[in-house]
Order: C-alpha cells, then sequence, then structure tokens
C-alpha cells in the first residue's frame, strides 16, 4: 500500500470491486480494500439478466460462461396455496445472449471481480480494515439544501499485520455495503419503516427443482396467510440456497431459534414442502435484518455511495448484485471524469445517481405491491395481459428507460379491485 492514491474504494464486493476496474482501467492509482480474507461467504447469489452488461464492461462475460454456476433463464412463483405461476422465461420477451443469466456462489464471484480490479490495475487488499473516513470543512455546499459539506480527504486502515495507516486520496468510495459508513458518519441514513425485514437463510443438496428450461429458476414461495416468504435459488453442484423472509418484529422477536423459526414457517409452504421431501440440509441456519432504506445524499466532494452504501430495497427481486454492478460502472466513469478534469465535486461524481434512483424506484414499486396483500401477480396478469413483456423487463432489470413504470396505474386499479372485493365480502358476511 503507498501513502496516496488517486481512488480509495471500501470494500471489495460487486460495486467496489467493479468501480475500483473501471477507475483503474483509465489508468488512475486506484486503492481497493476488504476487511474479510477474500474469498468470503455472502448472501444474495440470484442474478438479474442485466448483469450482462456491466460484466460486459468488466471483460467477464467469457468467464461467466465458463465458470459453471447454474445457468438461470426464468423467474416463477407459487401462491400461498402452493399454486405455480407459468415461468416468466426471459428470452421469450428477448431472445438475445443476454436473456440467460447465472445463479452465482458470492464467495467466487465476489473473488472473480476482485481478481480483475488487480488486472486492471488496481492496488488490492484483503484482510485490511476501514477505521475512519478523513474529511476537512470546505466552502462547497449541497446542491439541494445548500448546507456547507465536508471534503473527504483519505482513510485510516488497518493492515493485515495489524498497523493502522493513514492514506490521502482525492476521491473516497464507500462500498461498505448496510454498514454505509459515510452516510452513518453523515446521518444519511433514511430507513424505510414499510419494509423492516429479517431473513434466515441455508442451503439444501438435492432440492426438487423446475423442468426443462426453469430447472435454474428462481422461485418465490409465498406461505400461508403471506406474513412471510421464500426464496428458492438453484446454485451449481446440486446446492439450493432457501431462505424465509418476514417483517423483523414478526419473523424474530419473542420466538426460538433460527432453525425452529425456519421449520415453523417452512410447515405453513404448501409450495417448497415437497421440494424438500428428499433434500439434504448442508449448512448452518443463519440470519440477518434486511432493512429497506436510502440516503439522503450519494456524494459530495471527494466521495461516493456505491452498492448498499447507497441504499438496500429488498432480496425478493434479486436486484441487489445488478444494482450494485451497475452502479460501480457509472460511479467509476464518473470518477474518472472526475479525476482528468479535477471536478471532484458533488455533482460531478453523483450526477448519475438521480436517473439510478428513478430506474430503481420501479423495482421499489414492485417489492411493495408483493408485500400487499391485496395484490397477486397471477390475478394482474389474467387481468391486464398486456404488461406480462412491461413485468418481465422488471424481472430482468430492464429499468431505465422512460416506459417501466407503464403498468403501475393499472396494478394500483387491480389492488384497489380486490380490496373493494374484500370489503363488500366482509359486509356481506357481518
Amino acid at each position: 500500500m503507498k501513502d496516496f492514491y488517486d481512488c480509495v474504494v471500501i470494500g471489495a464486493g460487486p460495486a467496489g470491486g467493479t468501480t475500483a476496474a473501471i477507475v483503474a482501467e483509465a489508468g488512475h492509482k486506484t486503492l481497493l480494500i476488504e476487511r474479510e480474507a477474500v474469498p468470503r461467504f455472502h448472501v444474495g447469489e440470484s442474478l438479474m439478466p442485466e448483469t450482462y452488461w456491466p460484466l460486459q464492461r468488466l471483460g467477464l462475460v467469457d468467464r461467466m460462461k465458463s465458470s459453471g454456476w447454474q445457468r438461470k433463464k426464468s423467474v416463477q412463483f407459487v401462491s400461498h396455496t402452493g399454486k405455480e405461476s407459468a415461468p416468466f422465461f426471459f428470452e421469450e420477451h428477448d431472445d438475445r445472449e443476454c436473456a440467460t443469466t447465472w445463479q452465482v456462489e458470492r464467495s467466487e464471484f465476489d473473488q472473480m471481480i476482485f481478481e480483475r480490479a488487480e488486472e486492471l490495475g488496481a492496488d488490492c487488499h484483503d484482510r485490511t480494515r476501514l477505521m475512519d473516513v478523513r474529511f476537512e470543512n470546505t466552502d462547497e455546499t449541497a446542491g439541494d439544501g445548500g448546507d456547507t459539506q465536508p471534503r473527504a480527504t483519505g482513510v485510516v486502515v488497518r493492515d493485515a499485520s495489524g498497523t493502522e495507516r493513514t492514506i490521502d486520496c482525492k476521491v473516497v468510495v464507500d462500498a461498505t455495503g448496510q454498514q454505509s459508513f459515510i452516510a452513518g458518519k453523515l446521518g444519511l441514513k433514511e430507513v424505510n419503516e414499510d419494509l423492516k425485514k429479517a431473513a434466515i437463510w441455508t442451503y439444501y443438496k438435492d432440492a426438487v427443482r423446475g423442468e426443462g428450461d426453469n430447472d435454474g429458476a428462481t422461485i418465490i414461495l409465498n406461505t400461508e396467510g403471506k406474513e412471510s416468504w421464500f426464496w428458492f435459488i438453484p446454485q451449481s453442484r446440486g446446492i439450493t440456497s432457501i431462505g424465509c423472509v418476514g417483517d423483523h418484529e414478526y419473523l424474530l422477536k419473542g420466538r426460538g431459534t433460527p432453525e425452529e423459526i425456519f421449520n415453523e414457517e417452512l410447515a405453513r409452504c404448501p409450495g417448497l414442502q415437497p421440494r424438500l421431501e428428499n433434500a439434504t440440509r448442508v449448512s448452518k441456519f443463519l440470519a440477518a435484518k434486511e432493512f429497506s432504506y436510502m440516503t439522503s445524499a450519494h456524494s459530495g466532494p471527494g466521495w461516493v455511495l456505491v452498492g448498499d452504501a447507497f441504499g438496500f430495497i429488498d432480496p425478493v427481486y434479486s436486484s441487489g448484485v445488478y444494482f450494485a454492478l451497475e452502479m460501480g460502472v457509472q460511479a467509476g466513469d464518473a470518477i474518472s471524469a472526475g479525476l482528468t478534469s479535477g471536478d471532484l465535486s458533488e455533482k460531478s461524481l453523483g450526477h448519475w445517481a438521480t436517473d439510478f434512483k428513478r430506474g430503481a424506484s420501479h423495482l421499489r414499486q414492485l417489492v411493495h405491491a408483493f408485500y400487499d396483500n391485496d395484490f397477486s401477480i397471477g390475478r394482474f396478469m389474467k387481468e391486464y395481459p398486456q404488461y406480462r413483456g412491461n413485468l418481465t423487463d422488471l424481472l430482468i432489470g430492464r429499468i431505465f428507460h422512460e416506459d417501466a413504470g407503464k403498468m403501475f396505474p393499472d396494478m394500483q386499479r387491480s389492488i384497489e379491485k380486490t380490496r373493494q372485493e374484500k370489503l363488500k365480502q366482509s359486509e356481506m358476511t357481518a
């Protein structure tokens, strides 16, 4: 490690690794640090098809093809009664190569990006912990509120030997995941109170998958009462990631161990039970809070947030890795341009954030509909079959275009119609 870099990236997940790779490829001195030893375990194995484009930008598509990871060609939903939707096959909407994606082992996937950043010129160090981000007061003001913003000037890190050192830089990239170090330090984190979730998950061998081209599908399965749902993510080597998500208070408060809770919810999920009858659990149970949040500012003088440090929606539609990769590309390009021009202002480093948030809002709206007990994807498709392509677009991750949200007014009408029918039925039986 040197004492000075043009750009220091904190966190070597998909967002941080991609940002470091893009900035280093442009010829700027770049440091990428990760507190854990690489490779390290991480959940979030399912990719959206649109990850193809940032992976292509990184020069990694051929490596993905030869990786041996499970190919993912579809998404499927299972109701609280066990009724299965028709699979949403991506290639029926788009017959290009990019319509097929992957279910990855994140430890290997993240390591691949870490190594690619190093190949492109980044100085990459794992087992290196961030201790602090250094700021100095400036006369620069935030774009919205007009408040004076501090300028990031460097970081304090503890390396693998336990030695603390101060490193100066022109740009600090926060890719620390849900820790969101800079947002925490500057008070920028805004939790979505409607999406305070928790997850309990584990891994099984020989779970029953879909057939044919649906064998690699991510399957979303509701439980009775729709108080929780399960993800079913087939991976390579016969392993399947199985996780349960529900409101934090419902899932974890006043209940037993993660294993006991998982099994109680499994007993209420008729769609999942037959898939696990002859499967063998091969991992311990893991649990995590999955709070949805956004940050009130995403960049400032000499700093920028990417990945989960920027914001987190929900795991239901597997958007996390795609968002991380896409933000890494866009932030990397903005940083490279800013380093070349000498303009490292909030506006220069974060000019892409507004359009990104606009696109991401379509997924957020779809997440809110998923958790609405008056919404059914099957019913919506039956009422408005003309939106099957639009919905598939969202599941693919194709959200950064003008018509991405065109189905939502009719979706809201469908929800209101169901709500009124339930109200009328309850009045008749009262």
